[in-house]
């Protein structure tokens, strides 16, 4: 992929820190939600209206270019989307993907202008909400468009989610069933092979049934009730293509583990405690969680020095 720029910082989160994954995954990602609303409004029942997804792709991109501008004329430097057309080409996506994902998961009734504030917050969280991972180099904590998401529908108490039968409401038989396997195995297949997510996928996946367990044996409530959210598409969609952005989780498989449980945990207790929105605001809080461990292992690099290091920096003043 000639002219791609490898020293993006979000490269060392793919497997081999391979920047052609991170093309793919995220081009895939986006073709994916462009065809899902096109779809949504023309086939599966999606209730926003036309103008929303066009506004919220179009004040992402507008946004993403007006922050880079800036900081690249901050910096003394060219803008990425103008350095070439693989590099123009690598620049959309992070901003298509709020743009869609805002419009396709938030219900505003008529109004855009919900949906532009979730956007735009979620392409400035990118510059403004980021902790140090080593290098010299920072990135962003939040997946952009669950911060987005979670702090409209926590601020605009009019503002909604989007009801989850919008997704296949206007299908009937076995496309009920078909749309979302097609969802899980393309998920599955994207995140083995591009992203290496499958084990923070798999302990979300564990975490929520544990839960789910949990609260069937604590409020006596038939086995089955926890485990219906799972059934839906805006729950696939939710666990494939938000809670694993490679970007903003771990990509130590094991750190992935706590990653996926911690959400999971987080959640059951927000239920219980009768939160809603649990989803989103449980991602939220533990990519926080996570942001602040970066910088408490950050302040400890910097202040309590390795004592082989110490030791060798004394040696050589001395």
């Amino acid at each position: 992929m000639q002219g791609m720029r490898s020293d993006l910082t979000t490269t060392r989160f793919y497997p081999k820190q391979n920047p052609a994954f991170r093309f793919f995954a995220l081009w895939y990602f986006t073709i994916l939600l462009i065809v899902w609303t096109i779809l949504g409004h023309t086939v599966l029942g999606f209730e926003q209206s036309y103008a929303q997804p066009i506004a919220g792709v179009a004040c992402g991109i507008l946004v993403s270019m007006f922050l880079e501008a800036v900081d690249a004329g901050l910096n003394g430097r060219t803008p990425r989307f103008l350095l070439s057309k693989a590099d123009f080409l690598g620049f959309l996506p992070p901003a298509i993907i709020p743009g869609l994902a805002c419009a396709m998961l938030i219900y505003a009734n008529d109004r855009i202008a919900p949906v532009l504030f979730a956007v735009a917050l979620s392409i400035a969280s990118k510059g403004l909400l980021r902790a140090p991972v080593g290098g010299g180099r920072t990135q962003h904590v939040f997946n952009p468009s669950n911060l987005g998401i979670t702090i409209t529908l926590l601020l605009l108490p009019a503002v909604g989610l989007a009801p989850p039968y919008q997704f296949t409401e206007n299908i009937t038989g076995l496309w009920g069933w078909v749309i979302p396997a097609i969802i899980l195995v393309s998920g599955i297949t994207i995140h083995a092979r591009f992203t290496g997510r499958l084990p923070l996928v798999a302990a979300w996946l564990g975490g929520f049934a544990l839960q789910g367990i949990v609260r069937a044996e604590i409020f006596h409530i038939p086995l089955v009730v926890p485990f219906v959210p799972m059934t839906s598409a805006a729950f696939i969609l939710f666990t494939l293509y938000m809670i694993p952005d490679p970007a903003t989780t771990p990509i130590k498989p094991l750190r992935q583990v706590a990653f996926g449980l911690s959400i999971a945990a987080v959640y059951g207790l927000l239920f219980v405690a009768h939160i809603v929105f649990g989803l989103f605001i449980a991602l939220a809080c533990i990519s926080a969680t996570r942001g602040i461990a970066l910088y408490a292992a950050h302040l400890r690099r910097t202040f309590m020095p390795r004592p082989n290091v110490a030791i060798a920096a004394a040696a050589a003043g001395s």
